[in-house]
């Protein structure tokens, strides 16, 4: 028996739900949090379709509409099965990063839109002084942001030699 099978799977399922649940309070949409989370489970980080549906006792529909988004938004793929007509739905690698890492993009954006409004508004209006102070914090997280991706390499290669020794 593998560790994998001698897992308790109510407990999974329990993590799997509790996890999901947590992704839908930050914003993830509720269905494709609770498949992220059940990707998560998997040793291989790969199910189908079929498997997701029986996992999370959700309908076929259903796993086709939050695969969908997930795929869309870059934080799981879609490959073929060697052989199969079947579809297989992979956990990116370093996920979490990459999806940082956009959002380190979209704060470059936000500055750029955020000063046009406080041109438009007059940065010597109260309108104007709101925008520009919200401006001012999305520039400080753009440049924490950056720094902090750049820590986050270093201590991961660390940390993935630590855990080969």
């Amino acid at each position: 028996m593998t560790r994998a099978t001698q897992r308790d799977m109510q407990a999974v399922s329990q993590f799997v739900e509790r996890f999901g649940g947590i992704l839908a309070d930050t914003g993830v949409p509720r269905m494709p949090a609770r498949i992220l989370a059940a990707l998560m489970t998997t040793d291989s980080g790969r199910l189908t379709a079929a498997e997701i549906a029986d996992l999370l006792q959700i309908s076929p529909a259903a796993v086709s509409g939050a695969v969908r988004y997930l795929t869309t938004v870059q934080i799981v793929s879609r490959e073929r099965e060697p052989g199969s007509r079947r579809d297989v739905y992979r956990m990116r690698d370093n996920v979490w990063y990459e999806a940082t890492f956009r959002k380190d993009q979209m704060l470059g954006m936000i500055d750029e839109v955020l000063g046009e409004g406080v041109a438009t508004l007059g940065a010597d209006t109260e309108a104007g002084l709101r925008m520009d102070e919200t401006r001012e914090f999305f520039r400080f997280c753009h440049s924490e942001l950056g720094s902090m991706l750049d820590r986050w390499r270093t201590h991961r290669d660390k940390w993935l030699t630590e855990r080969e020794a």
